[in-house]
């Protein structure tokens, strides 16, 4: 099955299903020479991993990585890194009553349009739980990235219809968005936000919202001109992510509604004697390459799909069913999604900066 690969110079290659033995994730490209243990990876596969709260999923994995090739004596030695999970809580039992129906918002019915036949146990190649191995490897990116002066750092910026509000969404600091269960860095809604997830939870029902995700210390230059513009890689990446529906960048769908007059950027010299811009409307892209500004993406996640509750569907034979998934589903995807969307924002920043590095010698 092709579509299991994604960047160029930066490559990451994951295999496995959500109730298989476990998962595969094949980091290739990594520059040698990059401290690197499974210590590094543990913070964000915590951040990632079901169970954590009261309002996510209740599986019980432990989600350890075991780098398996690609790091010799601590430092990346510049061979593909070889990264395996073991799926140890399966309940596969929990989708036996799905066999030979559709589910309502997953991708039961063109799994098997395309295929022929799914693995319907917890939605197969098609499960969320495929994110642990992008995880790690945005662990590892991130870990580039940070020697490279960068930070990409999401957070929860609306459940439902409850938003946060942030003045500057830049200056918001990893120790904030983890004061919470909901990973909100406005502590008050979050408290609304938590309430309403319950509430949902309660009524077996499940509700969406919005990531905010923010990359600073962005040098200009990143990106191609056409068809790999950093905005159109940066939205593939996320789009590929499990219920993403939406992606905007910058003043992302306002501008619809604005004059050119006040969507541009004025560009200026600023006090360390670098060019900017006054404002950043353009959310840090001008053309899809990095204008040097900070690289702010909102990205729209849909409502689980997965409900305890009756839905109409029909069976693989078109007659019409109810379906009421059984297993443990979170109510809301948002607080364990922000480092999904943090490690895909990160691989794709730091393809690019590889890319950049290699092709910069700007001759004349």
């Amino acid at each position: 099955m092709a579509g299991n690969t994604f960047g160029q110079l930066f490559r990451v290659t994951t295999a496995g299903v959500s109730h298989g033995p476990g998962y595969v994730a094949i980091v290739d490209g990594c520059p040698p020479g990059l401290p690197l243990s499974e210590d590094d990876l543990i913070p964000d596969l915590r951040r990632r991993r079901p169970g954590q709260s009261s309002i996510v999923t209740q599986r019980d994995e432990d989600d350890l990585p075991e780098i398996w090739s690609g790091v010799f004596e601590g430092k990346t030695d510049g061979t593909p890194i070889g990264i395996v999970f073991h799926n140890r809580d399966q309940r596969s039992k929990d989708y036996g009553d799905i066999k030979d129906k559709y589910r309502p918002g997953h991708a039961d019915f063109t799994f098997d349009a395309k295929f022929g036949f799914r693995d319907y146990r917890g939605g197969g190649r098609s499960s969320a739980r495929e994110t642990i191995c992008r995880v790690a490897a945005g662990a590892i990116a991130k870990k580039l990235l940070t020697q490279a002066g960068m930070r990409v750092l999401g957070y929860v910026a609306q459940v439902g219809p409850i938003c946060a509000e942030i003045a500057d969404p830049t200056a918001v600091t990893l120790e904030q968005v983890e004061a919470n269960e909901v990973r909100c860095p406005d502590s008050a809604v979050a408290v609304e936000m938590i309430q309403l997830i319950e509430a949902v939870r309660k009524d077996r029902d499940s509700i969406g919202g919005i990531c905010q995700l923010v990359a600073t210390g962005v040098p200009p230059g990143l990106g191609e001109p056409v068809f790999d513009k950093l905005k159109a890689d940066l939205a593939k990446a996320m789009l590929s992510l499990p219920a993403v529906t939406a992606f905007e960048y910058g003043a992302g769908f306002r501008v619809a509604t604005m004059r050119g007059s006040e969507c541009n950027d004025a560009f200026i010299r600023k006090p360390d004697g670098t060019i900017g811009t006054e404002t950043n409307r353009h959310g840090g892209m001008l053309g899809g390459i990095s204008s040097g500004e900070p690289i702010l993406c909102r990205v729209a996640l849909k409502p689980t799909s997965s409900l305890p509750r009756p839905q109409r569907t029909v069976n693989r034979a078109g007659e019409p069913t109810e379906i009421a998934t059984k297993g443990r589903h979170d109510p809301c995807l948002l607080p364990r999604f922000v480092v999904m969307g943090e490690a895909m924002f990160a691989l794709v920043l730091v393809d690019h900066w590889l890319r950049f590095r290699a092709q910069c010698g700007h001759f004349a």
